[in-house]
């Protein structure tokens, strides 16, 4: 008896090796592609990193200097503009339509299952490939956009789509709609199909028409699914580099340029790698906010665990 207590501590602790060397590839992954990262971004915010640091391997340290500058900088205010803006209309819209469609899919009927399989083909492409599909179509000379409303005589003339500071913005809007809709779609669609017929049935017989229905039953039966994707499409729509930079590269005149733009461009334009990483962690901070929000929404959601 004394034999088997003894033994069973000693297997415990085997068992408890073998999880943490089971654990041991994805705590390497972390540490490699997340925190060394994220590390070597702070501390660069905090020094003077340009050529030279490269050659030398070794930066002055200039403490706040780099966020300093970076927030005094005019173009500072017009980006977080356009950061609002782009992503206030691209989730808006997103949801709009993603919702609209996703009540279209609730109705069954013959090919619905086939159309709302290509419907995800925006989600699934590559985002350099729709960014640079939309490219041809916004083109000034050439672009099916420009050829379709003057066919319509909607416009006389060709449209400057991406090289007209005030076009320029609305056009990476609609692209980063276009691409975010079959997500919500899912999601929304998802929490459609779960809610019980019998809700509207009542609804019905009480008398309440389509819009009382989707007011007083849908809204409040998807009331978490919808924060969820709002907060999930905020925290991606924060975060988008691909689409702009394919599109414009922030231009024409810093037009749409947003904060993951902006870090890219004073990196590897100006070459100030100091504000350059200074602007990413402004963005990392608040896309962490989010992240908790979306986190703690999604804790009450689910619930405790059991």
């Amino acid at each position: 008896m004394s034999s088997f207590h003894s033994r069973r501590p000693r297997s415990l602790r085997s068992a408890h090796r073998y999880r943490l060397l089971f654990l041991l590839p994805i705590l390497v992954d972390i540490v490699i592609v997340f925190v060394y990262p994220l590390y070597t971004n702070i501390t660069m915010s905090f020094e003077k990193y340009g050529i030279a640091a490269f050659v030398s391997g070794r930066a002055p340290f200039v403490g706040l200097k780099n966020y300093i500058d970076v927030f005094s900088n005019p173009l500072m205010g017009k980006t977080v503009v356009n950061t609002i803006l782009f992503t206030v209309g691209s989730i808006a819209l997103q949801f709009i339509l993603g919702m609209l469609l996703a009540l279209f899919f609730k109705r069954r009927f013959a090919g619905s299952q086939l159309l709302r399989t290509l419907l995800l083909i925006p989600w699934l492409l590559p985002l350099i490939v729709s960014a640079t599909t939309f490219r041809w179509m916004f083109d000034h000379t050439n672009g099916i956009i420009n050829q379709f409303l003057q066919n319509l005589h909607l416009i006389s003339q060709p449209l400057g789509w991406l090289i007209t500071p005030n076009l320029a913005l609305l056009s990476v809007i609609v692209t980063n709609i276009w691409i975010g809709i079959p997500f919500n779609m899912v999601l929304l669609y998802g929490g459609l199909v779960s809610i019980p017929e019998e809700y509207y049935e009542a609804a019905s017989i009480d008398g309440a028409n389509g819009v009382q229905s989707f007011w007083y039953i849908t809204i409040p039966s998807l009331r978490e699914i919808i924060t969820i994707v709002l907060m999930l499409g905020l925290i991606y729509t924060l975060k988008v580099f691909d689409v702009i930079r394919v599109l414009t590269g922030g231009g024409p005149a810093n037009s749409t340029q947003i904060l993951s733009t902006w870090s890219y461009a004073l990196s590897f334009t100006d070459l100030s790698f100091g504000q350059g990483a200074a602007v990413g962690n402004v963005l990392i901070a608040v896309s962490l906010i989010f992240s908790m929000i979306y986190l703690r929404v999604a804790k009450i959601t689910t619930g405790p665990a059991r």
